[in-house]
């Protein structure tokens, strides 16, 4: 175990910082997260607005179409991020390069919405669709603000601007030196999109979504690919490297794209289309942090005999029952320790399949869209991510139980060997 140790930290911790330092991937994740105000906000519409309580629909319409009142409120903030990702993410990644991020930002969310089509109705009135803007444009959005933030940080670090005198504010003078480049920009999508229709192509939406979107959400929406995503996450955690940011950057955007299909399926009546989402990993799947270690804290608090385990435990669970474990990570350690690994790595992945089949045969119900926060205490959160299911909160007692199982003779050797340690301490 202690060879694997030495190899892990070897081979796998240059990889994982590398690709944690990578400047794309910390754009994406750090530019979509900026959106998740608006869709904590917009989830709680959405529980409002879908309330399992026989009649409630009814009510809704009868006093003065709340329905379609909270329907919209949910559109204009869930499902808008897209245009919030084109933003984000074009102005976090021209940051990181020292440029001015918020004309980075603009002009990709400029580019974004000129790629995107219009949608026409009967009158001829023309508009963009809230799909496109949403969970469907995420993928163009992630490639329009790399190109286009890439394409800009370019231009200014060559210093092909229009260069105003000192006496000029700095900010009217930020304004010029974005001109040339955002022309470029700007041109550069227009063009391309004219192309495509000449071609017959079709928009750009479109092909993203033929090309990438497909491949992706079947790596991101299986079984397979999400237990070896958990796999990856937990061996970067063991080597001291937050898996999450690591593997999340590349998978979170694939779940937060099933989250809204179930959203949008849910406010249309429709059957749910996705298991995998970002409250089933968050919620199901992570059961007090990365590697599933709330049942770790409860064998320490109720079972340690080391007083440093024991301690730990205590330390631990209140952070623990809201699902922040960096303290019983770095504190037992989880981090580099031969004797957790195993545990670590297998608890999750039990959790996703367990979770899978329980939603896939119907004896729980499917996360309906609502994006739980992370923090959100197991119990509670499985109520509120599959819309009021008490069985998906019996499903997490149950995958806990499971948990505790799985840690529990890895817990108790490791508590053996600290026991003995302390103990011969003291003899001394």
């Amino acid at each position: 175990m202690n060879k694997l140790s030495e190899v892990l930290e070897k081979r796998l911790g240059p990889i994982a910082l590398k690709i944690g330092n990578q400047r794309h991937l910390l754009a994406i994740r750090n530019g979509i997260t900026l959106g998740m105000p608006l869709i904590i906000v917009g989830s709680m519409f959405l529980i409002l607005g879908n309330l399992p309580i026989s009649g409630y629909e009814d009510w809704l319409v009868a006093n003065g179409d709340l329905g379609t009142w909270l329907a919209k409120v949910v559109d204009g903030s869930f499902g808008l991020m897209g245009i919030v990702a084109a933003f984000g993410i074009a102005y976090n990644y021209a940051k990181g390069y020292n440029v001015d991020p918020a004309s980075a930002g603009i002009i990709s969310l400029s580019s974004f919405i000129i790629v995107t089509p219009k949608m026409f109705d009967a009158d001829g009135g023309a508009g963009i669709s809230y799909g496109f803007l949403g969970s469907k444009g995420l993928f163009v959005a992630i490639i329009v603000s790399l190109v286009s933030a890439d394409i800009f940080r370019r231009f200014i670090q060559k210093n092909i601007t229009i260069k105003m005198p000192e006496t000029v504010p700095p900010e009217v003078s930020r304004s010029f030196s974005a001109l040339i480049p955002a022309a470029v920009i700007i041109t550069f999508w227009a063009l391309l999109i004219k192309l495509l229709e000449l071609l017959g192509i079709g928009n750009i939406h479109d092909i993203v979504m033929l090309v990438l979107g497909r491949p992706l959400g079947i790596l991101g929406g299986s079984l397979i690919g999400t237990v070896i995503g958990i796999m990856l996450n937990s061996l970067f955690w063991f080597t001291g490297i937050h898996g999450g940011n690591i593997v999340g950057s590349v998978l979170n955007p694939i779940y937060l794209i099933n989250t809204d299909a179930n959203r949008l399926a849910l406010q249309a009546g429709k059957e749910l289309p996705n298991i995998i989402t970002s409250p089933f990993m968050d919620n199901f799947v992570y059961i007090g942090g990365g590697g599933a270690t709330l049942a770790l804290v409860i064998i320490l608090v109720g079972f340690a005999k080391s007083k440093q385990l024991k301690t730990m435990g205590n330390l631990s669970l209140a952070s623990g029952i809201f699902n922040i474990n960096e303290p019983i990570m770095f504190g037992v350690p989880v981090v580099m320790n031969p004797t957790l690994i195993i545990p670590f790595a297998l608890a999750p992945m039990v959790n996703a399949v367990v979770t899978y089949f329980a939603m896939s045969t119907g004896l729980v119900s499917k996360t309906v869209g609502v994006a739980v926060p992370w923090t959100m205490p197991p119990i509670i959160s499985g109520f509120l991510a599959t819309g009021g299911d008490v069985k998906a909160s019996v499903l997490q007692v149950a995958l806990i139980l499971i948990d505790f199982a799985i840690y529990f003779g890895f817990v108790k050797t490791l508590d053996k060997q600290l026991s003995a340690e302390e103990q011969g301490a003291v003899d001394l």
